[in-house]
């Protein structure tokens, strides 16, 4: 095991050189509800440990609610099966201008030290020949914020899928987002949140990437 000292470094660096999360070859031959059973089980368990009655009827019930909270709320987005189908359609009008989704809810964990990731995510892109419904971005943000993640990952894995599915690379993302793991622990700073901007293509262009960041109200760079 690492040592105590590089374990509380890379929590607090919250970074990932990982483009895909991390996860192992048997991830889901269990069912959910074993899963939540299993979970249940260790929960109690870490619950008696930090000297918890969970015979109280307020208490006896938490670890059941935890486990289903982990498996079927905050990180559905882990499994495969539950992400959204990105329809798309032929560019029949022949478009050519910036479309921009604003301000879609980031609702995440950290995967350091699994506390909320809350925030805005801002996604423009340039059609060619395809064109996606704007609710199917929102899905596909929403897919992969419902997993342990970092930030700078979340918004490449978000950009990566949208450039394959428009079959463009014109697509850029800006995440603004409060990571609680900063605010309710370590340095314990109320007021400072996260930005991460990943982009493409004609994004690459300045006068291109600053005419989206002032559609969407950001610093110019």
């Amino acid at each position: 095991m690492k040592d105590k000292e590089h374990i509380e470094a890379v929590g607090d660096h919250h970074f990932s050189a990982n483009i895909k999360t991390p996860l192992r070859a048997d991830a889901f031959e269990k069912s959910d509800d074993e899963k939540i059973e299993n979970i249940q089980h260790h929960f109690k368990m870490i619950m008696q440990e930090m000297g918890l009655d969970v015979t109280d009827d307020s208490l006896s019930g938490t670890p059941y609610r935890f486990a289903k909270m982990y498996i079927k709320e905050l990180f559905y987005g882990l499994n495969p099966a539950n992400k959204p189908k990105l329809s798309t359609f032929d560019n029949t009008y022949g478009y050519k201008k910036m479309l921009v989704e604003q301000h879609i809810n980031i609702d995440s964990s950290c995967e350091h030290h699994f506390l909320p990731i809350v925030g805005h995510a801002h996604i423009g892109y340039i059609p060619t020949k395809k064109v996606i419904g704007l609710s199917k971005i929102n899905r596909l943000v929403d897919y992969y914020a419902h997993r342990p993640q970092v930030q700078e990952r979340l918004a490449v894995q978000i950009l990566n899928d949208l450039q394959d599915v428009l079959e463009t690379k014109d697509v850029i993302i800006i995440i603004n987002a409060k990571h609680l793991c900063v605010s309710s622990r370590g340095i314990k700073d109320q007021n400072s949140y996260t930005t991460t901007l990943e982009y493409g293509g004609c994004f690459s262009k300045r006068a291109t990437r600053n005419e989206f960041l002032n559609i969407v109200g950001e610093q110019k760079l």
